[in-house]
């Protein structure tokens, strides 16, 4: 099989087509619309163009105003059925290896995040926006242990205590009367002082990072929380970390760790308020440096996800801004697509003071997703390794329709020229590299297949340096696993000729028979041979990122 590698080039970019999705059209029935508009919403207006709109009842007006129907990617029971519905907290557990032996070298916990709904509301719940939790695997001599827990966010808490929701979901969109209502109702709790936003209202459900010292369960709308792997292989919250009040409000799911220096660098995104990006800097031992706030993004811009090298930090702004209007509005999630926005990649020196040095490259088509690398290639060239969505419009509302591929970017610094390798045809996201190559040169990416992410089908080995595909596999009809998270042989000791040498682990579920195991396969193998295969002691919910903490990083984990 030929796999393909291609050269893009900006000289003649083709014209993009757009899906667009009527709120209104009671069967959720995709149109196209050859008008260009100035702003492509997500989710239109109650009072769009569409003509069915003026030929319904009054009592179906009435309803569209009031409680308008929710779209699928939004409606928590079409949202949260299958594998992706909530699952109880579930506390150490002994699994039994049904396949192969659990490798002697891998002793450590596995843990992965995911959106865990602690309640279902009436209104609107995108999957993006469950509650935090976490689902770990001790592995210890031969042994395997799991247990699920909900990261105890102040959200999470205040909710538990009440019976039900508290939080509007903001991300998920206000469509109605009723949304708005609910929305003012959380505005009074706060402003009588039953909630306190100083304390957070954030999902901790997207990722987590070790650095510091400390074991963080991170999401991008609050401050991290810190996390604890037990002896006995349970998992305990032990409170939100607010860097001694140096951070305020949020910071990225997807902090970079400078393995040569021990420095972490992260970013705090803001959707409503300028700057809209401000970059961070924390110390080996976990203190804050001053900020750089980014004011040459002067539109609130989706990113998600970042890169460092050696000198550098690096930026993809895309094609999706935030509209604080459209919730405001009853329009619907705050995400729209600008099709006249040109995405581009904005470079900063890592020690930089302000972002008057920073310099931003256009690039069409490019819109990142997650950046699994970066590096420097002499002195004027940065080269990106990271995920493109096109349609990517349809992100957040039809993720089946987007193709998600991986690409090498190449940034000539002193000529501006930027060029663009597709490394498979494949739809890939969710993927990872050995850790001890973060801002250097790597050769290897481990990622994800499947076009209903995070519902993946398999696993494929990208060389980076040939560009080709290497090694693959796939779990089976009815078989869907999650992010594959490589693990070096070694601990975070590997030499560069073993950067693939280690394992790939994940949870996969079989839709056929409603089983989950846990998956260890051999990174270096042509097939990414199964070493070992653990069944649990029930389903794991489809979910985003994970982290492998060593048993040395358990002894050395720090509290607040």
């Amino acid at each position: 099989m030929n796999y393909l590698s291609l050269k893009i080039s900006y000289n003649s970019p083709p014209k993009p087509k757009f899906t667009y999705y009527n709120h209104i059209n009671e069967q959720n029935i995709p149109f196209r619309s050859s008008q260009k508009p100035k702003i492509c919403a997500p989710i239109q207006s109650l009072m769009g163009t569409n003509s069915s709109y003026n030929t319904k009842s009054a009592p179906s007006l009435f309803t569209n105003i009031i409680d308008r129907p929710l779209h699928p990617s939004v409606d928590p029971k079409h949202v949260f059925t299958g594998n992706f519905a909530p699952v109880d907290e579930l506390g150490p557990t002994e699994c039994p290896v049904v396949d192969g032996k659990l490798p002697d070298s891998l002793t450590g916990t596995y843990i992965r995040n995911g959106p865990n709904p602690q309640h279902m509301p009436r209104g609107p719940l995108h999957f993006f926006e469950g509650d935090g939790m976490l689902h770990s695997m001790q592995l210890s001599k031969g042994r395997a242990i799991y247990s699920s827990r909900y990261v105890k966010t102040y959200k999470y808490k205040l909710e538990r205590d009440a019976g039900g929701q508290i939080f509007p979901n903001v991300f998920s969109g206000f469509y109605g009367l009723v949304d708005m209502v609910q929305c003012v109702a959380s505005t009074a709790r706060v402003l009588m002082g039953h909630v306190n936003l100083k304390k957070g209202f954030g999902l901790a459900n997207t990722s987590l990072a070790f650095f510091s010292s400390k074991l963080l369960a991170l999401g991008e709308s609050d401050l991290p929380y810190i996390i604890k792997c037990t002896r006995e292989g349970d998992i305990e919250t032990l409170g939100r970390w607010d860097f001694d009040e140096e951070l305020f409000a949020s910071m990225t799911a997807h902090p970079k760790t400078d393995m040569t220096t021990k420095e972490t660098f992260a970013f705090k995104f803001s959707p409503f308020f300028s700057p809209h990006l401000t970059f961070s800097r924390f110390d080996a031992n976990g203190v804050k440096q001053k900020d750089v706030p980014i004011l040459s993004i002067n539109r609130p811009t989706f990113i998600h996800d970042f890169a460092i090298t050696k000198r550098f930090a690096i930026f993809s702004e895309t094609q999706l801004a935030v509209s604080a209007a459209n919730v405001m509005l009853g329009k619907g999630m705050p995400t729209v697509f600008d099709p006249e926005k040109v995405p581009r990649i904005g470079i900063i020196l890592k020690y930089a003071t302000s972002d008057a040095e920073m310099k931003w490259f256009n690039v069409p088509g490019f819109n990142a997703m997650h950046v699994f690398n970066a590096w420097e290639n002499g002195e004027d060239e940065v080269v990106l390794i990271a995920t493109n969505a096109t349609s990517i419009e349809n992100l957040f509302l039809k993720v089946d329709m987007v193709h998600i591929s991986l690409e090498k970017v190449r940034i000539n610094l002193r000529t501006g020229n930027v060029s663009r390798n597709i490394l498979s045809a494949r739809n890939l996201e969710l993927g990872s590299i050995n850790s001890s190559y973060i801002g250097k040169k790597n050769r290897y990416v481990f990622v994800g297949v499947g076009k209903e992410i995070p519902k993946m089908q398999g696993v494929v080995k990208i060389d980076l340096e040939k560009e080709i595909e290497v090694s693959r596999r796939f779990y089976g009809p009815g078989c869907f696993g999650g992010e594959p998270l490589f693990v070096p042989r070694n601990g975070d000791h590997v030499d560069a000729a073993d950067e693939d040498d280690g394992f790939v682990v994940t949870y996969i579920h079989d839709e056929n028979y409603g089983e989950s195991k846990f998956l260890v396969m051999d990174a270096k193998s042509p097939n990414l041979d199964i070493v070992a295969a653990v069944k649990l002691p029930r389903r794991v919910p489809y979910g985003f990122h994970g982290l492998f903490v060593h048993e040395e990083n358990h002894s050395n984990q720090k509290s607040l």
